[in-house]
Parts: structure tokens; sequence; C-alpha cells
């Protein structure tokens, strides 16, 4: 059974950095697509960063480019989410998710494994 578990969510002030941190366990493999994604309610869910386990150029939404960015330990299954200059609208739930059967064609926001989320709340 494949498990995520998010951690480094917190509170945190507007221009602040944080790391979010994402394990696997419980199914290995040599190609997978990892990432971000992040609701608030009332709104639909954003994929926000999204990772191929064997290289590429990873994916940024519009809203966090430049700001975020996407890392991948292959050999401790952990994706990791560095953010920096944190906004109010950052302010979200964000979770982890994981597929395996996509190959290199990350797809959208149809991943089969998802994580229990962890809060980031900014303030401004």
């Amino acid at each position: 059974q494949v498990q995520l578990v998010e951690s480094g969510g917190g509170s945190v002030q507007a221009g602040g950095s944080l790391r979010l941190s994402c394990k696997a366990s419980g199914y290995t493999a040599s190609g997978f697509c990892m990432g971000w994604f992040r609701e608030v309610p009332g709104k639909e869910r954003e994929r926000i960063a999204i990772a191929y386990s064997g290289g590429g150029r990873n994916y940024y939404a519009d809203s966090v480019k430049g700001r975020f960015t996407l890392s991948l330990d292959n050999a401790e299954n952990t994706l990791y989410l560095q953010m920096k200059r944190l906004k109010p609208e950052d302010t979200a739930m964000y979770y982890c998710a994981v597929e395996y059967g996509s190959g290199d064609r990350c797809p959208e926001y149809e991943y089969y494994y998802w994580g229990q989320g962890t809060q980031v709340t900014v303030a401004s």
C-alpha cells in the first residue's frame, strides 16, 4: 500500500519561506510522476508543481513560477517543495500526489495516490 506523508507546513509572514516534504513508501518504481497541489475552500484544486522521476523539466504553475522550487530525491523517495517569497494568496492546504502508471507523460490531476495534506498559512 502506497503511503505519502507530507510535512513542513506551518504559519509564516508574507515574504517568508517554507519547505514542504513528501515521503513515499510502500511501492518502488523506476518511473513515476510526483507533485504538489493545493486547495482553498470554495476553489478548485490547483496543480502547482510536478516532477518526473526520470528527469526533465519540472512543471510549475504560473502562480508559483520563480518562487517555488521542486526537487526529487529518488534514493529517499522524497519530494521537496521549497517555497520562497510567500504571499497571503499561497495560503492553502497542500497535497502531495504520485502516479506510477503514466511514464513521463505526467497527468494534470489524475493521480492515484494522495497524501493527507499539510496546511500553509501566510499572514500579511
